[in-house]
């Protein structure tokens, strides 16, 4: 099985040791992705744009998701990223769990988790 590792560039990636997206075994399996701004639906588009950039990157689009996980540290705010979220995955939508929980850092409001089916 060939594996490849798909990097964004951040900071990150190199001091914890990850990559954006990972393509192995008939999937593309993106890390869980903050975005910038001063809320939640910034953050939210812009963790949108990162992910799609790795999937494009990839060879695959929001159309190959199969599974996405939302982490929030409150809960009540993830209604506002909906109108976000039925646009990217349109017709397509994934198996999605949402799940209310510390972030790394208190500053972000949203972190998104998601696995594509890979490019034939």
């Amino acid at each position: 099985m060939t594996i490849r590792r798909i990097s964004s560039g951040g900071e990150f990636e190199a001091k914890i040791g990850y990559c954006r997206a990972v393509v192995a075994g008939g999937f593309v399996h993106v890390a869980g992705t903050v975005g910038q701004g001063d809320t939640v639906v910034d953050q939210c588009r812009a963790a949108l744009a990162t992910i799609e950039k790795a999937l494009a990157e990839a060879g695959a689009s929001f159309a190959d998701a199969v599974r996405v996980t939302y982490y929030l540290p409150d809960a009540s705010e993830f209604e506002s990223c909906w109108p976000l979220l039925r646009e990217a995955f349109g017709a397509n939508p994934p198996a999605a769990t949402m799940i209310e929980t510390a972030l790394i850092d208190a500053k972000y409001r949203i972190e998104i988790e998601l696995t594509a089916l890979a490019p034939a």
